[in-house]
């Protein structure tokens, strides 16, 4: 059963360049969906509209069968949706601990609730634990991109959109991140990620979406694709 949809989705940044072309999407509850292709394809463009970023010219977007099409951004945490942009978003002068607490702003007022899911966060991220009063600029990028994901936790979402987790990782932490997905669909809790690391994207898939010029070119399972997959990206994947 599909936790998040869209259906018929034409995005543009600027009102008459469509990034995004009558494009549809679904990814099924407790499953991990990954929507590849090459660059400028429109895969950030799809997770940005999911989260409310940007806003469709057309299409329909639901979560749990209701639409939230054009939902404000900050209402988003309540529906229990986590976005992790591309981009690094922490507070380099702040604490690990700082920024951890930023992302419980919903109940910040409740101190012990605020204290059990930054311990949490730390038991599933020790590095986090250790690092708890250092500045999260003197992070490697790698922990700095744990503790985003981590930060994006706090909320217990249901659904966590996570744009480019392994962008410039070493591959020695992309694995870690990438066994943090699989321990996240054992709790019952749906990814959804935009991933050039194809090869090892796949491997951790349930679901695969194949965007090309900003149009759905494919998809299918896993198993689907298998035997298929290098042939049908031939051409993109460096």
């Amino acid at each position: 059963m599909a936790i998040i949809e869209a259906e018929n989705l034409t995005v543009s940044y600027y009102g008459d360049i469509d990034i995004l072309k009558d494009v549809s999407f679904e990814a099924e509850e407790g499953r991990i969906t990954t929507i590849i292709g090459p660059n400028g394809a429109g895969k950030s463009t799809l997770l940005k509209t999911l989260y409310g970023l940007l806003i469709p010219k057309t299409g329909t977007i639901r979560f749990r069968g209701k639409s939230i099409t054009g939902l404000k951004v900050h209402r988003f945490i309540h529906t229990g949706i986590a976005y992790v942009p591309q981009l690094r978003s922490i507070f380099p002068d702040l604490t690990v601990r700082e920024n951890l607490e930023l992302g419980t702003w919903i109940f910040k007022k409740d101190r012990k609730r605020v204290d059990r899911a930054i311990d949490e966060v730390c038991e599933r991220f020790p590095i986090l634990g250790e690092k708890r009063k250092t500045r999260a600029g003197l992070l490697s990028g790698g922990q700095q991109k744990i503790l985003e994901i981590g930060r994006s936790l706090l909320t217990r979402p249901s659904v966590c959109l996570l744009d480019e987790p392994t962008a410039t990782l070493a591959p020695r932490i992309a694995e870690q991140i990438y066994r943090t997905m699989v321990d996240l669909k054992s709790e019952k809790i749906t990814v959804v990620m935009v991933d050039q690391r194809v090869r090892q994207a796949f491997d951790v898939s349930d679901h695969l979406y194949i965007l090309e010029l900003g149009r759905n070119k494919a998809s299918g399972t896993r198993h689907e694709f298998e035997g298929s997959l290098k042939e049908m990206i031939k051409g993109w994947l460096t």
